[in-house]
């Protein structure tokens, strides 16, 4: 969960870095006018592609969590006691009960073990999944500030929803939404928690373009200045910034082969007629890319084998591949960008350094945000559950369980955040 909150300020309200990938408008948040068209950041490298490309399978839906341990249950001799629901923490009218602390825990652990799949020492995984779950319950309760935040400021996101929900079904080669309901609940998720959950990403996204992201701007000359003082970092030799589509053809009989050309001739003629080659991507590729848009990755020379070194390096800006037959299927390729050996010009960095001066902002600015929002909001949490402050070192004042008892509730009150008033006039 702490990785959740982070991964949603920087996924959707930062622009993308140096290699200008194009990114679903739908999913970002509006930012200032030196923000906006920018590309969402772009992926890990992954392995160079060959002539004869590793296969890369079809995004899948993601497998359920485990099971989360379930609460231990208080022994009262001589009565009846049975507890339904342990509640942890209330954050103004909202609780956050064991269970889902538990849950937000298993997928801390989880998100952790891929991220680091072949990347970390067993050493390295332990300290990261001890670091993430530390920061369950507080990211839980900053989740919970920031929903119901979006909901003070009447913000809708059902249409953006049925969009997510229609991209995750053609990702997946699923035909109806009716059988993503069947794929979902067939993984033993519940489908209303799986489009909540949806709902709450897109939320949170919406609520920190907002009420942060639209706050930060990056001027051109603070641009031209980092440039002008870090322009050792610029000097690179040749490289290539790669998008790809890929046709697999893993699995199929010699009958089906002629379908699956087709299926890349048309996506190729679509990109030659002036649709854009990350959206016929994400509609026409199998690749694990696919959800990027198709980006690879950028390569200089000695990265890719001799014959697709040989036909991209030649290439200029946004030129197309013919079809290329490989063992795993039809490839396209794209040149995204290039990068001539020596001192980068500022044209060719603006964005990579844009995102790099945004992210050093949107950091502390995230953390000063939700401070806030506690600070104006009525968060208590039961003895022997901590929950540090996001950014701070003070930490929550533990209450009893029933604080209602013992102290008068605060009202929900609403938000006077960096001089920009709420949708009340408040």
């Amino acid at each position: 969960m702490r990785h959740f909150i982070w991964v949603v300020a920087l996924g959707v309200a930062m622009p993308l870095a140096a290699q200008n990938q194009p990114a679903d408008n739908s999913d970002k948040p509006d930012k200032p006018q030196a923000q906006q068209d920018q590309p969402a950041p772009k992926p890990d490298k992954p392995q160079a592609p060959a002539l004869e490309k590793p296969g890369t399978a079809a995004p899948q839906l993601a497998a359920p969590a485990k099971k989360a341990a379930e609460p231990k249950k208080p022994s009262v001799e001589g009565a009846n006691v049975k507890t339904v629901e342990e509640i942890i923490a209330r954050v103004n009218n909202e609780i956050i009960t064991r269970s889902e602390l538990d849950k937000a825990r298993v997928a801390a652990e989880d998100d952790a073990k891929q991220e680091c799949q072949g990347k970390c020492t067993p050493e390295q995984l332990k300290t990261d999944i001890e670091d993430r779950q530390k920061n369950t319950l507080r990211d839980l309760i900053d989740q919970s500030l920031l929903v119901q935040r979006g909901k003070d400021m009447s913000i809708n996101v059902e249409p953006e929803v049925i969009k997510k929900l229609d991209q995750i079904r053609v990702q997946n080669k699923i035909d109806s939404m009716e059988d993503l309901e069947k794929a979902v609940s067939s993984q033993g998720t519940n489908w209303e928690d799986f489009k909540n959950n949806i709902r709450t990403g897109l939320l949170t996204q919406r609520v920190i373009g907002s009420e942060v992201g639209s706050h930060i701007t990056i001027g051109k000359d603070e641009v031209e200045k980092y440039y002008n003082e870090h322009k050792a970092q610029f000097v690179r030799p040749e490289q290539v910034a790669l998008r790809e589509i890929e046709v697999s053809t893993q699995g199929k009989t010699e009958a089906e082969l002629p379908d699956l050309k087709k299926k890349a001739e048309t996506a190729l003629k679509r990109v030659q007629d002036g649709e854009d080659f990350g959206e016929i991507a994400k509609r026409f590729s199998d690749g694990s890319t696919a959800k990027q848009g198709g980006f690879l990755g950028v390569y200089k020379r000695g990265e890719l084998s001799k014959e697709l070194e040989d036909v991209v390096f030649k290439m200029k800006k946004n030129g197309l591949t013919d079809i290329m037959e490989t063992k795993q299927g039809y490839l396209i390729l794209q040149v995204l960008e290039r990068y001539e050996e020596g001192q980068q010009p500022l044209n060719k960095v603006e964005n990579e350094i844009n995102d790099h001066l945004y992210s050093e902002r949107m950091e502390p600015a995230m953390r000063a945000y939700l401070k806030t929002l506690r600070e104006q909001s009525y968060v208590v949490i039961k003895p022997g559950y901590q929950d540090i402050a996001g950014g701070g070192n003070s930490e929550i004042q533990e209450v009893s369980a029933t604080p209602e008892a013992n102290k008068s509730k605060k009202g929900h009150k609403k938000y006077l955040l960096f001089g920009k008033k709420s949708s009340s006039g408040q």
